[in-house]
Parts: C-alpha cells; sequence; structure tokens
C-alpha cells in the first residue's frame, strides 16, 4: 500500500503519524463491511470521522483502486486491489477441466496428487487430494525449501537470476538438471513428495503437479514419472 502512503503525505496527511495510516484503513474496512452503495456520509457518521476527512481519504482510495465510486455515483465499493489481495490468499478455484484432469490422475495414482499454484514467488495450494491431506499446508505455502512444489519454484527463480537463501546451491542444480523437484524426509522419514512444473504456452511456470507418498516410490517413481509428466503436459494449455 505503498502508493496509499505517498499520496496520504500529498494530501496533508503524514504517513509517519501511525493515526493517518490507521485512518485509511479504518474506511476501507467500514466500506468493506457495509456493502457496496456505502455512501462518504455513512462512513464519515459511522466511524465518527470528520466529513471532509472522510471524503478525502475515500477519494484517495478510489485514486489506488481500492474502492470504486459506483456508477450512479451513490456510493462506494471495493476495488481492484482489495480483490487481487484476497485472491492471494484464497486463490481461484481451478476450472472445471483442470480438476476433472487431476480427479483422473488420483483414481489410478496411488498416493496424494496435488496441484498448486504459483504467482511471483508465491505458492498456493489450488487442488488438495482429499483422501491425502498436506501434512502442513501453510508451512509448505510460507517455507518453500520443505516441499519438492516450493523447490521447484526456488528453482525456476534461481533461473531466472533470483537466488533465495531457503535451498542449497546443489538442491537448486540436482533440480533445474532433472527438471523437476523431490524432497523426502521433511515431516516424516518414510515420506515424500515430488513436483512436475507446469509450464504455460509461453513457457512461464504457473503450476506444479505433485505427488505425495512413500519415501521408496519417490526415490523409484518408475512408470508413476510418466503417468506425472503427461499429465502436467496436459494441464498447461489449461492454465494457461
Amino acid at each position: 500500500m505503498d502508493d496509499v502512503v505517498d499520496e496520504l503525505a500529498a494530501h496533508g496527511v503524514h504517513a509517519r503519524q501511525p493515526k493517518a495510516i490507521h485512518s485509511a484503513f479504518t474506511v476501507l474496512e467500514e466500506v468493506a463491511r457495509c456493502g457496496a452503495g456505502v455512501t462518504a456520509r455513512e462512513v464519515s457518521a459511522n466511524l465518527g470521522m470528520p466529513r471532509a476527512t472522510a471524503y478525502r481519504l475515500l477519494n484517495l482510495l478510489v485514486q489506488e483502486e481500492y474502492l470504486v465510486r459506483l456508477g450512479d455515483l451513490s456510493g462506494f465499493a471495493l476495488g481492484r486491489k482489495v480483490a487481487e489481495l484476497a485472491h492471494l490468499v484464497t486463490p481461484a478455484r481451478p476450472p472445471q477441466a483442470v480438476r476433472s484432469l487431476v480427479a483422473g490422475l488420483r483414481t489410478h495414482v496411488r498416493g496424494g496428487v496435488h496441484l498448486a499454484g504459483y504467482a511471483g514467488t508465491t505458492l498456493r495450494i489450488l487442488d488438495e487430494d482429499p483422501d491425502y491431506r498436506l501434512s502442513d499446508a501453510s508451512r509448505l505455502t510460507r517455507d518453500l525449501g520443505v516441499s519438492a512444489m516450493g523447490r521447484l519454484l526456488l528453482a525456476d527463480l534461481e533461473r531466472q537470476g533470483v537466488r533465495s537463501d531457503l535451498l542449497s546451491s546443489g538442491i537448486i542444480a540436482e533440480t533445474l538438471h532433472r527438471g523437476f523437484a523431490v524432497q523426502t524426509g521433511a515431516f516424516d522419514p518414510a515420506l515424500g513428495c515430488l513436483a512436475l512444473p507446469i509450464r504455460d504456452l509461453e513457457g512461464r511456470l504457473v503450476a506444479a503437479l505433485s505427488l505425495s507418498t512413500t519415501t521408496d516410490r519417490i526415490e523409484r517413481p518408475g512408470r508413476l514419472l510418466d503417468e506425472l509428466r503427461d499429465g502436467a503436459r496436459r494441464l498447461g494449455p489449461l492454465l494457461s
């Protein structure tokens, strides 16, 4: 929200004052609580805020696309940037074609088949296998080095020149050479996972197809690897 901080200063509301930042967030939260169509007068009255301050903050949030003014100018609603932030926290459900393909893989692959998506340096779980739940989904998305799907992202970022201290250079080099990522023993000595890259039509890494199963199957995947590679290849166009 750096843009809002800069604009606050430009409007005479100094960002270094915690109260100014708090006021902007309070106005945003009030619009979210009241719903689309809430007016500046209502926001001012509900918050006990001077009307001029409420108008100034509402207009600022509109300029920065955290809010939008309704077409008939009757009030305000949450804007594009809020929707984008919400999407990062709770990613949109994959299309039906994607879910069907992943479900088909689960019917003949023993173990957990999961679909992860990438946005910049962020990992999101798009479709978790309902029969083989992830050990700690929040840790997987927070600590990229502990899972195959996270290691795949770190290796791809390294390939683009973005270095991370979360993974050794040896593991990154091995992952890039192999073309897929592997992890064993991070959560349970007897379990592990591997992740196959899913790339869009331009070759960019957009997602991963991951298998969680016993360590011996991860170390010697055999025909499983071919099935997962084929699934990842077919998912690419659907996720582009």
